[in-house]
């Protein structure tokens, strides 16, 4: 059995070790019903006013069925995504150089190795041996959304496929509800790019199966590559071990010639049917509505192998912020902002922050602008963006750099004072549906707002910043509830302001309003009327 430092990267169960060195594990050895209890508990996380940064993942070491059965192998939720600072111990670099490593990762992908008695076929069960109680069922696989879901769901899964013409494999995240101890109800998009749709369509093409794993419990760097939306025949694999600095090491499947992550913890191989579909779902999407029955795809198992101390991984997703916005999330942003300013050369882009809550990233982005820069630019970035990638971008919204894109109070702010609707707004038409419940419409639209300055403008209206500091310290001082800044929280010039006015300010400041006013009662004159700005009326008089 090799170890990180031989392999290179850290397996689920390092992961697990690290997050726990970390502070960032809790492990209930409570009895814990993976149908009615696991998920809604880890649930409270997400929807029970509990700040980001004090998320953890959980560990479930006593999982009970529904149905009284008690499974031997654990349960980690949260374990990939929980936050941001889990998903960095994962990718094995600070918060802030999540991108960075991304973009390397890319650029520089290294190509798998292949090895012998891999860790994740320790035990092997196929063909007649996929009975129950040696299939699926013995997978302690949690229900989701309790109440909606029609069966207990693979969630944290990275599906691997080949382009039968190329070899190339492709890396995919599918979820998969249990029909059968040897059967999967698969939920394929056929309309947003997957390479694994792509792959099957070739197969239907030659009347073939398509040979399909869904690995659960990959290595993180492989668990992250999964979800990515990377170009067409990449192999995420190779990516996935440029994020490690290592080749991520494979072995060949036991009933395929698709090469697998050696080191995961579970593996499931099996044939996609490429003519008959069966119902599937309901199911609890992430876009934040249950996903109702449809016919879906039919995964007929050729075998489950695993390690003889396997550790089963799911990931929480529907109404977000859940895991799996954030395994998107601190991926994707980066990515945005990677491809605005080295692939479209635009200049002046801050940063692209993709809306969270109940959105699912893909309807709202804010992109964080320079002041400085050209409008033409701030357009050619919104226009970017939104053919990036065809499920994202509904509402695309350009900032300065002095409004917090996580802040959608700011951001309305922001488009209510700094966009003239009448100039500052595109409608694109004839843009697809993106991900989302079924409307029954065929397309959609994406509306473009430039809501940045385009001219001066007066200052914010919240005092300035040594006197907001100098309270805070008042605040403290006299023991009151503790504060939690929210920007805007001082004031600030925003180009139309004088030094006049700040001595008006100073002396009101100081108590010497009476100076301002013997000011204010020499420049008195008639002919004007109300509400004139002072600059707007000539010095003649």
């Amino acid at each position: 059995m090799t170890d990180a430092k031989t392999r290179g990267y850290n397996d689920m169960q390092d992961h697990l070790a690290a997050l726990d060195a970390a502070g960032l594990l809790t492990r209930i050895d409570a009895p814990i019903n993976k149908d009615s209890e696991l998920s809604p508990l880890v649930r409270w996380q997400f929807r029970g006013g509990i700040p980001e940064a004090e998320r953890k993942a959980f560990l479930f070491t006593n999982v009970t069925g529904g149905d009284g059965r008690v499974f031997d192998i654990p349960v980690t939720v949260g374990a990939l995504a929980g936050n941001a600072e889990i998903y960095s111990v994962g990718m094995g670099v600070p918060v802030a150089e999540i991108g960075n490593c991304w973009s390397n990762a890319i650029a520089n992908p290294i190509a798998p190795v292949v090895v012998e008695d891999p860790p994740c076929q320790e035990i092997v069960y196929e063909g007649a041996d996929l009975t129950s109680g040696k299939g699926l069922d013995a997978l302690p696989v949690p229900v989701s959304t309790p109440g909606y879901d029609s069966a207990p769901y693979l969630t944290a899964t990275a599906c691997v496929t080949s382009d039968p013409d190329t070899g190339i494999q492709n890396l995919g995240t599918y979820r998969g509800g249990l029909k059968a101890p040897d059967r999967i109800g698969l939920k394929l998009f056929m309309n947003l790019g997957q390479g694994g749709t792509a792959h099957w369509e070739k197969y239907r093409t030659r009347g073939e199966a398509m040979p399909i794993a869904m690995v659960i419990g990959c290595p993180p760097p492989v668990a992250y590559a999964a979800p990515q939306k990377l170009a067409k025949d990449v192999d995420e694999l190779g990516v996935a071990g440029g994020i490690a600095g290592a080749p991520i090491r494979v072995a060949k499947a036991r009933t395929s010639d698709l090469f697998v992550p050696a080191d995961a913890e579970i593996v499931i191989e099996g044939l996609l049917d490429p003519e008959y579909f069966e119902p599937e779902g309901p199911f609890g999407e992430s876009h934040g509505h249950i996903n109702l029955e449809e016919f879906n795809f039919i995964l007929t198992v050729t075998a489950i192998t695993r390690r003889s101390n396997a550790v089963f991984t799911s990931i929480i997703s529907q109404v977000t912020p859940s895991e799996s916005s954030v395994i998107k999330r601190v991926a994707y942003e980066p990515l945005f902002l990677n491809h605005l300013t080295g692939h479209l050369g635009v200049r002046g882009v801050k940063r692209v922050a993709m809306h969270e809550p109940l959105t699912n990233l893909r309807k709202v982005l804010v992109i964080q602008f320079d002041r400085s820069v050209a409008r033409t630019e701030i357009w050619r970035a919104l226009y970017g963006a939104m053919s990036f990638q065809a499920p994202v971008g509904k509402y695309l919204i350009a900032v300065n750099e002095d409004i917090d894109p996580d802040n959608l109070d700011a951001v309305f702010w922001s488009m209510s004072y700094r966009a003239n609707l009448a100039e500052d707004c595109e409608l694109m038409r004839h843009r697809p549906l993106g991900h989302g419940p079924k409307s029954g419409a065929d397309e959609d639209a994406t509306l473009l707002i430039d809501a940045t300055l385009k001219a001066d403008m007066a200052p914010v209206a919240l005092p300035k910043r040594e006197y907001m500091e100098h309270a805070k310290e008042l605040w403290e001082q006299l023991g009151l509830p503790p504060l939690k800044p929210e920007a805007p929280w001082h004031g600030y010039e925003l180009g139309d302001w004088s030094a006049e006015w700040d001595t008006l300010a100073d002396r009101a400041a100081a108590g010497d309003w009476i100076s301002n006013g013997e000011r204010s009662h020499q420049q008195r004159r008639t002919g004007v009327e109300p509400n004139t700005d002072i600059r707007n009326v000539g010095d003649d008089g």
